[in-house]
C-alpha cells in the first residue's frame, strides 16, 4: 500500500518490513531500486515529472524526513509505520547480509570515502563483503555499470545526491545485474566517519535536520523547502493549494 503525497507514493511499512522486502528482491536475484525521498524530493517531483516517475516506480518508496511524516498526517492519510531513515535502512540491511556473507558495491562521494565506508563497515558488520568500491566522480556509466556488474554484489548503494542518485540508476538499471540498488545521499561520508550523525536526542525527534543546520549553516537555503512543503500541505489540505 502506498500514501500519496503531493504525488509521489510512499511505502506505509515498517524498517522491519523494508528489510523483509528488500531481501526477498535479492533472493529473487532481480533488478529492483529503493529511493528514500525526503521534503526537498517531493518539492522537486512537484516541477520535474520524469523525476517523480522515477519515484513512483521504485520498488520500495521509504519515508526518510520527518516532514513526509508530518505531511502525510496532515492530509489525512499518516504513514502509520513512521520514518525509515535511508542510512538506518542501509545499517539494517547489512547487518543481515553479514550473517548470510552477502555483499555490497559502494558508489559515491569524494575519492577515498567509499574505501574508507567499506573499511569501516567490515569492521562494524563482520562478514559483509565489500564486492567493490567507486567514488562518485566518474565520467563513463557503461564502464562503471561492467564493473559493478564483474563484482557481482547483492546491494549497489549509490551516494551520489538527490536527485543525481535517482536519475543515475533509473538510466542505468537496464546494464546492471544487481538485485537491489538503493539512491541513499550522504551516507558513505557518515559511515566513513567523516560526517557525524545528529545525536540520537535529535534523531528521536526528527530533528536532525535542524542539527545539519546547526553545523552546516550553508545548508539553510536548501532546508527552506520542508517548511515550504509542510506549508503547502496545509494549503492543500485546506483545498487552497493544488
Amino acid at each position: 500500500m502506498r500514501v500519496n503525497i503531493l504525488g509521489v507514493g510512499f511505502n506505509d511499512i515498517s524498517m522491519e518490513q523494508a528489510i523483509q522486502n528488500a531481501l526477498e528482491i535479492i533472493s529473487k536475484r532481480e533488478k529492483a531500486y529503493c529511493v528514500t525521498p525526503n521534503p526537498e524530493i517531493v518539492w522537486l517531483c512537484r516541477k520535474n515529472e520524469a523525476l517523480r516517475d522515477i519515484i513512483n516506480n521504485a520498488d520500495l518508496v521509504l519515508p526518510d524526513g520527518i516532514g513526509i511524516i508530518l505531511g502525510a498526517k496532515i492530509l489525512g492519510t499518516p504513514l502509520h509505520s513512521g520514518r525509515v531513515p535511508g542510512i538506518d535502512f542501509a545499517s539494517a540491511l547489512f547487518a543481515v547480509l553479514a550473517k548470510t556473507k552477502g555483499s555490497v558495491f559502494l558508489l559515491g562521494a569524494k575519492p577515498g570515502v567509499a574505501d574508507k565506508a567499506g573499511a569501516e563497515l567490515t569492521l562494524m558488520y563482520p562478514g559483509l563483503a565489500i564486492a567493490g568500491v567507486s567514488d562518485g566522480y566518474f565520467t563513463d556509466s557503461v564502464a562503471l555499470a561492467a564493473k559493478i556488474n564483474a563484482a557481482n554484489p547483492d546491494f549497489l548503494m549509490v551516494c551520489l545526491g538527490a536527485p543525481k542518485q535517482e536519475l543515475w540508476i533509473s538510466e542505468n538499471i537496464s546494464r546492471l545485474n544487481v538485485p537491489l540498488c538503493a539512491g541513499l545521499g550522504g551516507s558513505l561520508d557518515v559511515f566513513a566517519g567523516n560526517v557525524k550523525r545528529a545525536p540520537v536526542f535529535f534523531q528521536k525527534l526528527g530533528l536532525e535536520w535542524l542539527y545539519r543546520i546547526i553545523k552546516e549553516p550553508q545548508r539553510l537555503k536548501r532546508s527552506l523547502s520542508l517548511p515550504l512543503f509542510v506549508l503547502f500541505v496545509m494549503l492543500r489540505r485546506v483545498g487552497i493549494a493544488r
